[in-house]
């Protein structure tokens, strides 16, 4: 899963910083081969660090990591692999 061509909508592209996309996908790639065909990232400040909460409801998965960062955000993302495309949107944007 999630080999297919790669797409962000415009939501992300204007409020996710390229760094913490790539980080996103990054930690798709690291996933087991079986896994949810949805991944959700919530994004938060902790302390001066960016929190990124990874999780999946099939298997259930959650991973949390912290990374250093200057101005860290709040968003919720989706990561959406429909088989011929994956797709990162902002849960807004669902």
């Amino acid at each position: 899963m999630f080999k297919s061509p790669r797409y962000l909508t415009r939501g992300v592209s204007a409020s996710i910083p390229p760094p913490l996309q790539i980080f996103i996908w990054n930690c798709i790639e690291l996933l087991p081969e079986e896994c949810d065909y949805l991944q959700m990232f919530e994004l938060k400040p902790f302390g001066g660090m960016q929190q990124i909460e990874h999780t999946a409801e099939e298997p259930e998965y959650k991973k949390i990591y912290l990374i250093p960062s200057d101005n860290p955000i709040t968003a919720k993302i989706y990561v959406i692999d429909s088989d011929s495309y994956c797709t990162m949107l902002l849960a807004s944007e669902y």
